[in-house]
């Protein structure tokens, strides 16, 4: 049996071999790229411009080209964007591959500050050729360390048009995978308007300031720094939300690379999801957001160049079954938009019905209150067409209908009024569809894709009357919808809470009678975390819902740490903390036993995570800035610092910080537990000073040394009796080795990194890093030693931190 079993699977992987050797599409042979129903329906149309129609169905059968997004915020950006243009690109012109030539990747026209760039290679020539396999590294790599993104063009347009600026309250609806959010994020953090000591505010994306010389939290490029933003201070924060439990996880993988603690990622169905409240000068307000992205579910038919599965599952029948569901998204959308806020509505699909059907019932919906906004010139180089004012209708027999008035009885479940024109030309007229942009993919090479975008004008007309106010909540009948939005509305448009009847009524009603049913049900002996009515002053768990419980969807409770918690004692004293360091937007995941991990979110989102516990499931918020070390006590801290969290973290530290030279950055990075003596004589005697224990690795950029990198490098590190190292993710330190000039290449087998020439400790220092974090590991756990959580990208729980060289002598 187990021998049949073990011969089954040697043919399955010999049959994927041949696949995957094989052309770029050999993979989907058996997936013939035609689709009739598809092709009358859209030649029927007439979306396509006369004449290009052939040109239309030659692009959407080609291979999707390959686009990657460089992480605009990032004080490394500049260094990313020249290895790439000296290095990789230059590697790969004029290859020739399954005989096609690659041509030399270049910028998106539309996107700023050449932070975009896209290639005619397709994703699986760049996963499968050798010829590839270094910039494919240098992709997965530079990917989990959270420098660039590989994202589809098309899918980049929404974030931009959202202006998005760092005080913004921001919500995605739809957010799963996440590359989206991801951007969202990086816009959030990329032009700090909030004036600090000694900055002046730069421009997005670049993100670059004049100060002076003595700040040390900037890295100089030709006179002008380019700074790491401290990411605590940002107003604004990002709400992710998708309805797939387990795709939240994704969702938190993307967002965790980019370090920041102003996302959280919550789970719920995004027609209903629910509204919040937040604490205004000591009251309770709703939570309205300055911008929403409602990228909605979608038939998809404008990515078959990447989706090939679509050729044969496409109907007609897939826009009419969605339709409904994407109104009622949008429309709860607006509901929870600022007066004076912006929502884009996009689907990855060139359907009418999914696209501007939508939009002229919202607006038909909004009665005045919403207005299309005119984006002609927010992305120069972006080519488009407007959006149309007239479409039909067809079923999957073939049956076209340009009326509701056609459409037979029997049929009316599936086929809805809101999904026809709107008949009255003057209030057609009045909607300006012609201010939607539906990109097409052979005018620029990308995926379909459509994208309208919406600006609050006024309250929606439901939510125009006041409210009964709920007996537990003393709310001002002055106070307006929460805005940091330019226009603020008028104080007497706008309420607190949603008005009886709304929908937003309902659904509060429904979620606390389910908070108040299951809070009574809750057995004896069950987590103190998940009852509503015993919840500890400062601690916000998940919605009590018995029915995630018992199917495993259980989350760790979310604990604020009060401003004289004894964990502050040492870690106050071992770092010397500054003055202003807000202890109280630190929490942990448990609320009982010893704390292993401490994260830190912003300031706003504490204020979210208190106030609405009851009402939203969070699957997870905050950047980790400290794990327990369970051997690190003895030394003064039961904490070490965690490189994820640095950048937040590092501006409050006041101690145990050594400045390291480029030179003392390739030791540390690429010897396991270098001597002390390694080190250059400024840092050995910086180190010397130091105690036992967790550290800052810094390094300053020296203007007057343009062959170094020129933008500051925090590492986390662990001073031991007479050695020292880095706590740096594997991916991570692979980063930082390409900004030193080192190349760092590991064959398809793992064996070998190699280095270039002038590094001058040559190969006996350029072990392939995976196969050495995997040697040590079984080390420390022969000696029983302790994981560092070098290249630990599992995420972990719990820490520990090898004490240096304790048990080693010199």
């Amino acid at each position: 049996m187990g021998k049949r079993s073990r011969q089954r699977q040697k043919n399955q992987n010999a049959g994927r071999d041949n696949r995957d050797t094989a052309g770029w599409g050999a993979g989907y042979a058996d997936i013939i790229k035609e689709n009739k129903l598809f092709e009358n329906y859209y030649k029927e149309l007439g979306l396509v411009p006369e004449g290009e129609f052939e040109q239309f169905m030659e692009a959407m059968r080609e291979p999707l080209p390959a686009t990657i997004r460089i992480t605009g915020y990032k004080s490394h950006a500049k260094e990313i964007l020249h290895c790439l243009k000296e290095k990789y690109f230059k590697d790969i012109q004029e290859l020739e591959i399954d005989g096609q030539k690659i041509e030399a990747p270049q910028p998106l026209s539309w996107y700023p500050d050449e932070q975009a760039w896209h290639t005619n290679m397709s994703r699986k020539i760049i996963r499968k050729s050798p010829l590839l396999e270094k910039f494919h590294q240098f992709l997965v790599s530079e990917t989990e360390s959270g420098n660039i993104s590989r994202q589809e063009a098309v899918s980049m347009i929404p974030p931009l048009l959202l202006k998005i600026e760092p005080h913004h309250k921001i919500l995605d609806m739809c957010a799963a995978p996440g590359s989206k959010t991801a951007q969202l994020i990086e816009m959030l953090h990329a032009d700090m308007d909030v004036p600090f000591p000694g900055r002046k505010t730069g421009r997005n994306p670049c993100f670059v300031f004049k100060l002076k010389k003595k700040t040390p939290r900037f890295s100089c490029i030709n006179s002008v720094y380019k700074f790491k933003p401290d990411l605590h201070l940002s107003e604004g924060f990002v709400i992710a939300n998708d309805v797939d439990n387990k795709r939240c996880y994704l969702l938190v993988h993307q967002a965790k690379r980019l370090n920041s603690p102003c996302i959280m990622v919550v789970n719920h169905d995004a027609s209903c999801i629910p509204t919040l409240e937040i604490n205004s000068n000591g009251k309770k307000d709703v939570l309205f957001y300055d911008r929403i992205l409602c990228d909605v579910p979608c038939s998809g038919d404008g990515t078959m160049r990447k989706n090939i599965d679509v050729w044969k599952k496409w109907t007609t029948s897939n826009s009419l079954h969605l339709h409904g569901l994407q109104l009622r998204i949008a429309v709860r959308g607006v509901e929870q938009l600022a007066v004076g806020g912006r929502m884009v509505y996009s689907t990855c699909s060139l359907n009418p019905i999914e696209d501007e059907a939508v939009i002229a019932a919202l607006l038909e919906k909004s009665e005045g209150a919403l207005e299309l906004a005119d984006c002609s010139a927010d992305l120069p180089g972006l080519k488009w067409m407007p959006g149309v004012t007239s479409w039909k209708l067809m079923t999957k027999e073939g049956q076209w209908y340009t009326d509701w008035s056609e459409v037979p009885s029997s049929r009316h479940t599936q086929i809805r009024p809101t999904m026809f024109p709107q008949k009255d030309s003057e209030k057609l007229a009045s909607f300006h569809l012609e201010r939607c942009m539906r990109i097409l993919p052979h005018h620029q090479n990308t995926g379909g894709f459509f994208v309208a975008v919406l600006v609050k004008k006024a309250p929606m007309p439901w939510n125009k009357r006041y409210p009964k106010l709920r007996k537990d909540s003393k709310l001002s009948s002055s106070a307006a919808q929460t805005s940091s939005s330019k226009e603020a509305p008028s104080p007497g448009d706008t309420p607190h809470l949603p008005p009886e009847g709304s929908t937003e009524k309902v659904e509060r009603n429904s979620q606390e009678g389910k908070v108040d049913k299951e809070a009574d049900e809750t057995p004896e002996g069950a987590s103190v975390g998940q009852d509503a009515g015993a919840k500890p002053e400062g601690m916000c768990g998940p919605p009590p819902s018995k029915k995630m419980r018992l199917f495993g969807y259980k989350e760790d409770p979310f604990v604020f740490l009060s401003d004289d918690d004894p964990v502050f004692t040492t870690i106050q004293s071992f770092y010397d903390l500054s003055p202003d360091f807000p202890k109280l937007n630190v929490l942990t995941r448990t609320h009982e036993g010893k704390k292993r991990n401490l994260y830190m979110v912003s300031k706003e989102l504490r204020n979210v995570l208190l106030n609405n516990s009851e009402r939203m499931k969070v699957i997870n918020t905050g950047v980790k800035v400290w794990s327990r070390n369970s051997e690190g006590e003895e030394f003064g801290c039961a904490f070490r610092l965690a490189q994820e969290g640095i950048y937040t973290l590092q501006p409050y530290i006041r101690s145990r910080i050594i400045r390291v030279s480029v030179e003392d950055i390739k030791v540390l990075l690429t010897q396991e537990n270098p001597y002390l003596s390694k080190l250059e004589d400024e840092a050995h005697a910086q180190a010397q000073k130091i105690g036992m224990g967790s550290i800052v690795l810094k390094y300053i950029p020296n203007p007057n040394n343009p062959g170094e990198p020129q933008c500051p490098i925090q590492l986390c590190g662990w001073r031991g009796k007479t050695s020292i190292r880095a706590f740096v993710p594997r991916n991570e330190r692979f980063h930082y080795l390409r900004m030193l000039g080192v190349e760092v290449f590991r064959d398809k087998q793992g064996l070998g990194q190699k280095r270039s020439d002038g590094e001058k400790d040559g190969k006996e220092e350029a072990e392939d890093a995976a196969e050495k974090d995997e040697e040590q590991e079984e080390e420390r756990a022969a000696d029983k030693e302790v994981d560092l959580e070098n290249g630990n990208e599992n995420g972990s729980s719990e820490s520990k931190t090898d004490c240096g060289d304790k048990e080693t002598s010199s």
